[in-house]
């Protein structure tokens, strides 16, 4: 049993302790090559093994066809949501794309998206809506599926599957033809879900994440392009970003995050070594919901994300008298709980559960939980 604080941060996240204590041991000499990751060659052939065993045990752990490319790029989620459509939204002189705005993400995409095409929304949850009995305030909620409304002419169809702010996970991926738009790639920001649950790739185009949820350290990018959707860049889209000659360098069209890259190679294997993403999907489940269980028989506390679509990576809460919230927080700390304030876009507090936070943190903080409310309830 780990002494160390239990860190609910939603990004950069905790990391599992083991990868920690191995990049220690490697920091100044990997496997006795007299030198740093951070100090190879990313050509050489030390660091090249570990590239190559990252993306080899990355396609392993998400069974990622043979039919989509593994990149490790740079600039986050955020910049993919320019690369997005500077690298698809022209195939075919299309030139538009549809949205389905679940959350703060998904509409950060969105907006910066109407900067290179026609851009619409297919489906939003920003306004309030009254679902079985009980009103839900903007980003609490989804449309149901059925309600989409998809261009069949679109370039591509965009949706964040986890919203990390306000706590909302599409766990199930749409049917392109369900939809009405059967030749439409499905584009999908799994950022702070991916490797938490298996991937249906045959529902998918694209797929991103930046690794500082469940991958490893901020600084890399995952990105699954499929490969007929490569090789359709604008003009303008910088030769660096454009997937076409990222994918025929093998990531190294440029220097890559070599360090973010060897680290989340070793998250891969913790990861392997542990179960896989099968496990991860399992212990996901279990873990949050054990805590909406505990949160929806407080008189405290209370989740106010519709049920069908709570997350399972990002658990907001709030105190029902939220001149409690200081003292919540300086309390929590003190007993090694951290990083539980919620974003300050929506206030109150957030559990985030990622694959490296186990079944004991939660009942750490469950644990704190109760005690809180037997003395301030």
């Amino acid at each position: 049993m780990t002494t160390r604080p239990w860190n609910f941060a939603a990004g950069p996240s905790t990391l599992p302790l083991e990868v920690l204590q191995q990049a220690a041991a490697d920091l100044c000499d990997w496997q006795g090559s007299g030198t740093s990751v951070m100090e190879m060659s990313h050509r050489g052939k030390h660091y090249s093994r570990i590239r190559d065993e990252a993306e080899a045990d990355l396609r392993t752990l998400l069974a990622v066809p043979d039919d989509f490319e593994v990149l490790f790029m740079q600039g986050g989620a955020s910049a993919q949501n320019a690369l997005i459509p500077l690298n698809l939204i022209g195939r075919g002189g299309l030139g538009r794309a549809d949205y389905v705005l679940s959350g703060h993400w998904a509409r950060k995409s969105f907006n910066e998206a109407k900067r290179y095409g026609d851009i619409a929304v297919a489906a939003t949850a920003e306004s309030s809506v009254e679902l079985d009995g009980r009103t839900y305030g903007s980003w609490c909620w989804m449309p149901a599926q059925d309600q989409w409304h998809v261009r069949p002419d679109a370039a591509y169809l965009h949706l964040c599957a986890n919203e990390t702010i306000g706590g909302v996970e599409q766990a199930v991926m749409p049917d392109m033809a369900d939809l009405g738009a059967p030749d439409v790639p499905l584009v999908a920001d799994m950022s702070s879900n991916i490797l938490s649950r298996p991937i249906d790739f045959s529902r998918l185009g694209v797929v991103y994440a930046g690794a500082q949820k469940n991958a490893g350290p901020a600084g890399v990018t995952l990105v699954f392009v499929r490969k007929d959707l490569i090789g359709h860049a604008q003009p303008h889209c910088p030769s660096v970003f454009d997937y076409a000659p990222v994918a025929g360098a093998q990531s190294m069209f440029n220097t890559p995050p070599t360090f973010a890259i060897y680290m989340a190679g070793l998250v891969f294997k913790w990861l392997l070594k542990h179960g896989g993403v099968s496990a991860m999907d399992a212990a996901s489940a279990r873990k949050s919901r054990t805590l909406y269980d505990y949160l929806d028989g407080s008189a405290l506390y209370e989740n106010r994300i519709h049920p069908a679509v709570r997350s399972r990576m990002n658990v907001p809460f709030f105190l029902r008298d939220e001149s409690l919230n200081a003292t919540f927080l300086a309390e929590s700390e003190s007993a090694g709980l951290l990083a539980l304030k919620g974003h300050k876009a929506v206030g109150g507090m957030r559990a985030s559960l990622y694959n490296a936070m186990p079944l004991q943190g939660v009942q750490a903080l469950i644990g704190f939980l109760q005690d809180f409310e037997a003395r301030h309830g």
